[in-house]
């Protein structure tokens, strides 16, 4: 039986998105307490260079008394993060590289990418911008003032992503600020967010928030990650069908990840549940070789057979692209 959120989710009385991350389970030790496990679960090495974050909403999906739970193993740091794989790395699509200042990337045509934050919601511990330096994400408004003058001397750029960290871990102030900004830059047509935000605390789907994203001329597309259908809750489905309902787009792009979701049964589930919150399944990511993470890896072999096995059940609409990102590359390569 799980924990129920209402057990869980209060801060002070006080019903809040923000209240919700100030809550947040930051102990391995409290997490395994609250749902029953062996504190020797967790290795204490693992969080010292990066720490562990799990919002109390997110745990209340999680079933007590089992160490093998598929959200559970996400978030929990363990001793297979400390060891040194070949291949991964902490940077593995060289984003250095792509920086034209800090907090702006461009790696793709048309496209350039603000990391609006270090914080989120949540560390997943195969976060392939786990080791990302935090001096580099903007700060101040001068800060933003370059950024945002980069991207307007940039005319071939019409879409802008909102990524971090999480976008959405900005108040609603700082975040309207800076969206109102982007759209006086007349060659901008679209405005991407990726978050989690949502999943983890769906309270942070307010009118407030809707507002500020329905507010310009900007067309607004907002990009989840859900990696498995358990995430997924009467208030996760309520959230994200309150974007839906307002006009904005909906998509999800889920991590392959050993031990979570490398399964037919458990894509399927996934897939299904989606669609039936009317979330388009986009895209079935193989998993970034950031160091400490190759513990999730799955091999793209099965990752290929998963999608075909998908397509022989799913109609093609609910079936994600399953592809790979590659440091320098001018787009995601499509493996199935």
């Amino acid at each position: 039986m799980a924990i129920l959120a209402s057990d869980v989710d209060k801060h002070d009385g006080v019903d809040s998105w923000q209240a919700a991350m100030a809550d947040s389970i930051r102990e391995p030790a409290k997490l395994c307490r609250l749902l029953g496990l062996d504190p020797a679960l967790f290795d204490p090495p693992a969080i010292d260079d990066f720490s562990m974050l799990v919002p109390r909403p997110f745990v209340s999906r999680m079933n007590p008394g089992n160490p093998r739970d598929p959200l559970l193993v996400q978030v929990m740091p363990t001793a297979a993060e400390n060891t040194s794989t070949p291949g991964f790395e902490a940077d593995p699509l060289a984003e250095a590289e792509a920086a034209l200042c800090p907090g702006l990337l461009s790696k793709y045509q048309g496209r350039s990418l603000i990391v609006t934050t270090g914080a989120c919601a949540v560390h997943c511990r195969y976060c392939f911008r786990r080791h990302f330096p935090e001096e580099s994400v903007p700060k101040t408004s001068r800060d933003w003032g370059r950024l945002l003058s980069q991207i307007a001397s940039r005319k071939s750029t019409r879409e802008v992503i909102l990524s971090g960290g999480d976008p959405l871990a900005l108040s609603d102030r700082r975040l309207g600020e800076l969206i109102t900004q982007l759209a006086e830059i007349p060659h901008l047509t679209r405005l991407r967010l990726h978050t989690r935000l949502p999943v983890m605390i769906p309270q942070r789907v307010t009118s407030e928030l809707l507002g500020l994203l329905r507010g310009t001329r900007l067309t607004p597309v907002v990009v989840v990650q859900i990696n498995h259908p358990a995430e997924i809750d009467a208030q996760v489905a309520t959230a994200l069908g309150g974007l839906v309902d307002s006009g904005v787009p909906v998509l999800n792009q889920s991590v392959l990840l050993r031990g979570v979701n490398d399964s037919v049964e458990t894509l399927c589930e996934l897939c299904t549940r989606l669609v039936d919150i009317r979330v388009a399944p986009y895209y079935l990511h193989q998993l970034d070789s950031v160091s400490g993470a190759a513990h999730f890896r799955v091999s793209q072999s099965l990752g290929i057979r998963l999608i075909e096995q998908l397509r022989d059940i799913l109609p093609g609409y609910a079936v994600p692209r399953y592809v790979r990102e590659l440091p320098g590359g001018r787009c995601k390569q499509v493996l199935a």
